[in-house]
């Protein structure tokens, strides 16, 4: 057999094998976010914004659409979820000093703003995250808010 009629072959081999040895899930048991929405206390729209267009990526708990039990989707999924939460974990929130949580607010504030979040793979598949008009200000708007009370005074409780 020629090299060339390998390689399909090979590559078949491969995806076959990838079903069989998934990533790790993103499952967090218990209310996860609870210190990040006690302290910064969003209002209810802006709490079923983060529900549906940032918790997936930024969080302890990933809601997973059927596909990602198909490899190397799962993969694909696997790695922007890693990313996302390295960047910003509201499951992780307990951990973060008054300076950094401000930070962060501060970058969700501009990302969303700059039509950067929630990426535009993550929307394609998950209408609901599509973020308006009013929802971006109404999140921005929270998100400023908030981190004015990282930076004015001791972290809120």
């Amino acid at each position: 057999m020629k090299v060339v009629k390998k390689i399909p072959l090979i590559l078949l081999v491969v995806l076959v094998a990838m079903q069989f040895y998934r990533p790790e899930q993103n499952f967090a048991q218990g209310n996860h976010t609870k210190v990040f929405l006690k302290q910064t206390n969003p209002p209810e729209d802006v709490k079923t914004i983060l529900q549906e267009s940032c918790y997936d990526c930024h969080s302890d708990n990933t809601v997973y659409p059927w596909y990602n039990n198909v490899a190397p989707i799962s993969y694909w999924i696997a790695d922007h979820v890693q990313d996302g939460k390295k960047h910003l974990n509201f499951s992780d929130w307990e951990n973060y000093s008054p300076k950094k949580a401000a930070h962060k607010l501060e970058e969700t504030a501009e990302m969303v703003s700059e039509g950067e979040m929630p990426l535009k793979e993550y929307t394609w598949t998950h209408e609901t995250a599509r973020l308006t008009a009013e929802q971006i200000e109404a999140l921005v708007e929270w998100a400023e808010q908030s981190k004015l009370l990282y930076e004015l005074g001791p972290q809120p409780e």
